[in-house]
């Protein structure tokens, strides 16, 4: 096991649509025994309602198992910036915010800074540590992807929720797989959601 392996991933859940791969990311994450700081904005979790019907964060437990949760996850309230993610010298193995609204990325590629999910955003930025954003929007406009472009310059992975057919997928859950384990291979966590390519 890696020291990397022992830090916590940062997993932040905002506004755009794509519930059901955040909460598939925290089970897989919660199966591989990795320690979790979640961060839910307050549209993180209208979309968990709207889209799940998971209307609190004791239910997010609930579904994605009370006992793993119990010893891995620990919650930090979106408007206190300065909880350990807001800080370089509270070690972590990287961010996921998943899925990633518009207004997020946004705020990430200027360095805003306005809630602790943008905070901690920045803090992985500014200490080369990973920084996954899953955006899920359609068309982009010119705006979006420059913003994009500016991320990636600064070291950040745009991993647009865009699942692939080549395997042949038969259910909804297959294709939201396909990206979750796209995830978890950028933050170094081993899965067998997906058979990989010329397996």
């Amino acid at each position: 096991m890696s020291a990397s392996s022992d830090l916590p991933i940062v997993v932040a859940i905002t506004g755009a649509s794509g519930a059901p791969y955040a909460v598939r990311l925290l089970e897989q994450l919660l199966a591989a025994d990795r320690q979790v700081w979640l961060i839910v904005s307050s549209h993180g979790l209208r979309l968990l309602r709207t889209e799940l019907g998971i209307d609190s964060i004791d239910a997010l437990k609930k579904q994605v198992g009370a006992d793993a949760w119990r010893r891995l996850v620990t919650v930090f309230d979106d408007a206190d910036r300065g909880a350990a993610p807001a800080s370089g010298s509270a070690r972590n193995a990287g961010m996921v915010i998943c899925p990633c609204s518009m207004g997020t990325l946004s705020a990430v590629s200027i360095g805003a800074s306005r809630s602790l999910v943008e905070r901690a955003a920045d803090v992985a930025l500014k200490e080369r540590r990973t920084l996954v954003l899953v955006p899920r929007e359609t068309p982009l406009s010119a705006i979006h992807l420059q913003n994009m472009l500016r991320l990636s310059r600064a070291g950040a992975v745009i991993m647009p929720a865009a699942p692939g057919f080549y395997n042949r997928p038969q259910t909804v859950a297959e294709l939201v797989d396909f990206i979750v384990a796209r995830v978890l291979d950028q933050v170094g966590v081993e899965h067998e959601l997906v058979k990989r390519w010329g397996s």
